[in-house]
Parts: structure tokens; sequence; C-alpha cells
């Protein structure tokens, strides 16, 4: 015996999110904990993102669950189980940036007190930007169509909103409380030298800086070939069976029946209209290719109700050109004011809905986040620059996920809303680091000049960003913890799109453009009506001669 039909998919679909609030929790936890020992390399220091992590959570949790139950705010398994995962992982990220840079300040200043509100005062604005654009980014979901996905957006923007508020008042005195020996084993003495001048990012600007057009080149050709991947990408909804990584009773149900039944059977097209064009609509109904089995008409309070049976399977292209053929039939008969349901019409009308939130959010998003790159950075050419990369990020991540999913995994396709979800995670979340390092280069370059300032935005910013990519990736892999296909495939393209964006875009593409860019980069500010003739170090004539 088996349970199938729309109440036994939605019974395994509810069974599948019952690991929210348990395993994907605590994976998320052992994740965040593992990346941050690694990135401090201290055995307490981690505690403190962690605990205010924790507190922005369950703090967004109380005020989610507020709006849901006054305010009408749809929640759902799938975007809890998304706050988790974006609560901890965009939480920590902006912990790393500010304890960064209070690390940074520690070895100029005696004072811990002076140091956090110098840390506090340069970092601040490009954390709050960054924050602000991901809040914003999610927000312009709200326009969708689909209630999930309307409802995602001001769920997943009041979990950035409450961890970045946390991260930059709890956080900052639970630094200042414990003080330097939270840094044990390596803690920053006032005076002591800065590492990132002669670290591994500050060797990779100098090899970008001898030949930096060459780079950008050849690592946006890299990109825009792993982009081709797209071509491939099925994301035309995904049936019944192909939305589980498993096979629970109802897929097993489904198969039976469509061995010994008609392919729609157990889940009827169902036709709604006025009681008088009752025969006509029953006509039509019948007439239909891909129909069969047309109930007689039932009637109560004035409306006609029927029932047929696909041919195809419920859940399939075929189904979906049924159900359109239905429609054209019944709502050319005259009065009848007819309306088709049923699970497979619903689906095929949620798709639609996807298609449709989907062509205009992203344009949206594009221009919210231009318009807080350009008051930020007071330019126009870098803002496009950054945005021409997240974008080409955006692509080429999707491009080997595409080819990930049909050659290694073997999913069937990808939900309508995969590609949205990726670009809102992608482009908010890279941006992000977008801020953190252009807002550094800038600070750098009035004082030095762009070149210089290129360069060491890049060193002293490139092992925070990588170290905050592990941990955003590490966290929404862990989707993949649960045996539901749609949030495996957005935990992969997130995590390997991030990767992607820090380790290549942000500290490779976005550096060879800036130099090669040089001043214009900040046109039309004063910066790049600044002419300023930059020597040639030594590291870069070394570079040069190897």
């Amino acid at each position: 015996m088996h349970v199938t039909g729309p109440l036994g998919v939605a019974a395994d679909s509810s069974e599948a999110f019952k690991g929210i609030d348990s395993t994907l929790l605590y994976a998320t936890l052992t994740v965040v904990i593992v990346l941050l020992l690694l990135t401090y390399r201290s055995p307490v220091l981690w505690l403190l993102p962690v605990v205010s992590a924790g507190v922005a959570l369950v703090s967004a949790e109380a005020l989610i669950y507020l709006l849901a139950a006054h305010a009408g705010l749809t929640v759902n398994a799938q975007s809890a189980g998304i706050l988790y995962v974006l609560v901890f992982g965009a939480g920590t990220d902006y912990a790393l940036l500010l304890t960064a840079r209070y690390r940074e300040e520690l070895r100029r200043h005696e004072d811990r007190h002076e140091a956090m509100a110098v840390a506090v005062r340069r970092a601040g604005p490009a954390i709050i930007a960054s924050g602000g654009t991901v809040i914003l980014s999610l927000l312009t979901l709200a326009v969708a169509e689909l209630n999930s996905t309307k409802g995602m957006g001001p769920v997943l923007a009041i979990g950035v909103a409450v961890a970045l508020l946390a991260m930059l008042t709890l956080l900052p005195a639970l630094l200042v409380i414990f003080g330097r020996w939270i840094f044990w084993p390596v803690r920053p003495t006032c005076g002591s030298a800065e590492p990132t001048t002669r670290g591994l990012w500050a060797r990779v600007g100098r090899r970008i800086a001898v030949r930096p057009r060459a780079v950008w080149v050849t690592t946006a050709i890299v990109l825009g070939a792993m982009a081709l991947g797209m071509t491939g990408l099925k994301a035309s909804g995904l049936t019944d069976a192909q939305s589980f990584r498993g096979h629970p009773d109802s897929v097993a149900g489904q198969q039976v029946l469509d061995q010994h039944f008609p392919g729609g059977a157990g889940q009827p097209v169902v036709v709604v209209g006025d009681r008088a064009a009752a025969v006509q609509l029953t006509a039509a109904f019948r007439s239909t290719p891909g129909i069969t089995g047309v109930t007689s008409p039932a009637v109560r309070a004035g409306h006609a109700y029927l029932e047929g049976t696909l041919t195809a399977a419920p859940d399939s292209p075929a189904a979906y050109a049924t159900i359109d053929r239905v429609r054209a039939a019944v709502h050319a008969v005259p009065g009848a004011g007819a309306l088709v349901g049923g699970n497979t019409a619903i689906n095929l009308d949620v798709q639609r809905a996807a298609t449709h939130d989907r062509n205009l959010i992203i344009p949206v998003i594009l221009a919210v986040v231009f318009v807080i790159l350009a008051l930020l950075l007071r330019a126009i050419v870098a803002p496009i620059m950054l945005i021409a990369t997240v974008v080409l990020s955006f692509a080429a991540a999707l491009g080997v996920s595409a080819l990930m999913f049909d050659h290694v995994f073997g999913f069937g396709g990808a939900d309508t809303s995969f590609p949205l979800f990726v670009f809102v995670f992608l482009v908010a979340l890279g941006i992000d680091y977008n801020i953190f390092l252009m807002t550094r280069v800038r600070e750098e370059a009035k004082r030095d000049g762009p070149r210089t300032g290129a360069l060491t935005g890049l060193a002293a910013t490139g092992g925070v960003i990588t170290s905050a990519g592990c941990v955003l990736a590490g966290t929404f892999a862990v989707l993949g913890t649960l045996p539901v296909t749609f949030l495996t495939e957005l935990g992969f393209a997130v995590a390997f799109g991030v990767l992607l964006d820090t380790i290549v875009v942000r500290s490779v593409l976005v550096t060879a453009l800036n130099l090669d860019l040089g001043r214009w980069n900040w046109w039309p500010s004063a910066l790049a009506r600044k002419p300023v003739v930059e020597a040639e170090t030594a590291g870069e004539r070394a570079a040069v001669a190897r």
C-alpha cells in the first residue's frame, strides 16, 4: 500500500523539512565553528562571533514570529531553513570584517577602546553598506507574485538586519570587554608589524600588477567559458519524484499509478463554471486532447463542477500543455465564467509566476546595487565595472552548477525559482565583498594613488574576504544535509559561486581591472582628476625579473 497524490507528496515534503530545526542548525554551527577556528587560529576567539550570531538568530526569529502572527507575514519551512544559514553566514562575515580591522588597529593603538572606536569608524560604513545592499536586494523579492518568494524577502532581510545590528553593537562590546588576550596565542601588540604587507595577497597583487590587462582579459575569458554551461540548465521545474533526494512513499505510489492507470490518476483536472453552461462545459472538456474520464457535472450553489483525468503524467510538460488546451476550450464557452484548477494547473501557474518574478526582480536588484555603489564610491565607472564582474561570476557559477547537476549529481533539472534565488544571494553577497574591498582601495588611493591603493587594498582585505567567503560557502553548503533537491542545488550553486567570487573574481579580476583603469576607475569624482605618478615597487620589479 502507498499513499500518494498531492497530500502524499505534501506529507513527504513536510517530513523532509523536519531536519531544519536540528540537522540544519547543528550542521551550520559545526561548519562555522570549524572555519572560525581555522581562520582565527585561536581556541577562544571564535566564541564571540558565534554567540553574537546566535543572539541575532533568536532575536530575528522572535521578530519574524510577531510579524507572522500579527502582520500577515508568510513564513514557510524553506525560508526558515535559509534564515539559519544566512544569519550565521552573513553575521559571521561581518564579524570577520570588523575583527580584522580591530586587530589591525590594535597594532596602532595602545588603548583597546580607542582601537575599537577607530575600527568601527573605518570599517563600519563599509559593513553597513554591505548589509544594506543585501537587505534592499532581499526586499525586492516583496514585489514577487509567488507568496513563498514574496514572504522570503522580508524574512531573510530581517535576519540580515538583526545580524548586522548584533555585529556592530554586541560583538564590539564583547571584544573590548575581553581585551587583547581573546586573540591568544597570537595577541596583536601596539607597534607590531602588520602581516598583510608580506602575506599571500600582497604577493598576488604584485604579480597581477606586472600585466594587469592580460590578467583580467584571461580571467574574464575563463569565466565566460564556464558560463557556457548555462545553456544546459533545465530550470523548467522539478517533477514530484525529482524534488526528493531519495524514494519516499508518495513517489513509489506514483510509479505504481503510472504503470497501471492513466498518467494523471489521483491528480484530476478540475473545471468549475456556471450551472447554466454545464452541458457545453462538459462537451468542451471531454473533447480536449490529453483528457480522459470526464465526470458528469456536479451542481451546487449555481456552479457546475467537473473532473477529468490527464493521459500524461501530472507533472510533465505534456500535462501542462493539456492544461492550456483545457483553458482555451472552456473559456470559449459563452457565459460560462469557467476556471481550471487541480494540482497540475496550480504547478503550471506557479512556474509562470516564478518566471515573471525572475524577469522583474533581477533588473530591480541590479539597479538597487548600482545606486548604492555609486553613492558609496562616489563614482560611475567603478560601480559599472563591479556589477559586470558580479554578473559574470553569477553566470559562471550557474554554468558550472548546470554541468554538475547533469553529469555528477544526476538531478533531473532545477526549480523555476532556482536562477532567481541564486542571483539574489550571489549578487547581494558578492557585492558585500566588493564594497569592503573597494572602500579600502578608495581609502588608500586617496592617500597614495590608485595603483598603490589597489595593491594595498587587496593586501589588507584579501585574507579576510577569502575567510569570509569560505564561511559563507560552508554555511550554504549545509543546505545539502536536507533530502530536498531544490535546497541541495541552491546550496551547491551559492557555495561554489561565493568561493569563485572571493578567490578569483574579487581578488584577481577586480584587482586587475583596478590597476588597468587606474584613476579613471573613480570618474567623475575628484579622485579621477588627481594624477599621481607612482613608482614601480621593488616587489613588482622582482616579479618581472622572475
